[in-house]
This record gives C-alpha cells, structure tokens and sequence, in this order.
C-alpha cells in the first residue's frame, strides 16, 4: 500500500470566501523558503490598507511564542543601536564619499 500524498501548498482553514485573506501552509520548505517568499510578496504585492502587523508565531516544547517575540524585538532594537552608533561614529569620524553638485 503506498504511503499518503502530503499536498505542497495547502490552504488552511479562515479564508475568506473571495480569497483576499487567507493562510497557507507550504510543506517541506525551510524559513530560507518562507523569507525569500515573503520579500518577494512585499516587493510585489501592494501593501494592506490597515496600519496593523499580523504575526504568527508557532514554538514547540513548550516555549512561549511571547517570549519569543520579546526575544525577537529586544534583539532587533539592540540591532538597531549598533547600526546607529556605528553610522554615528561614521560621521564623526567622516568616513564616507562626498560629492560636490556640478552646475
């Protein structure tokens, strides 16, 4: 008997009926898969008209997913300090090109 086909791309259940909302579920596919999808999505499809971030967040073991946000934003800000002070220090320090406007 041969073993049961697992669909790549499934649609999960909560769209809506004219599918301008829905979630997939892609089988086999790493987070390298899900985050070139993604910006490519972002590139191309127009962004929503709601001032809203959705995100979902699925751990395992028994690890929070609000933990893990918090991890994830504390990082991202700690993220964003060291580029603010590396340009900062950029600056001062005045390594970067200048360019003069030709009239």
């Amino acid at each position: 008997m041969a073993a049961e086909s697992v669909p790549k791309i499934k649609l999960l259940e909560g769209a809506s009926a004219d599918l301008s909302a829905a979630t997939f579920q892609i089988h086999d596919e790493s987070h390298t898969m899900g985050n070139a999808l993604r910006w490519m999505l972002m590139k191309n499809v127009p962004h929503p008209s709601e001032n809203v971030i959705n995100v979902r967040i699925q751990m395992y073991d028994n690890i929070s997913s609000f933990d893990a946000l918090i991890s994830a934003l504390d990082n991202l800000d700690h993220l964003c300090e060291s580029i603010e002070d590396a340009y900062l220090e950029s600056l001062r320090a005045g390594r970067f090109e200048r360019w003069e406007e030709q009239h």
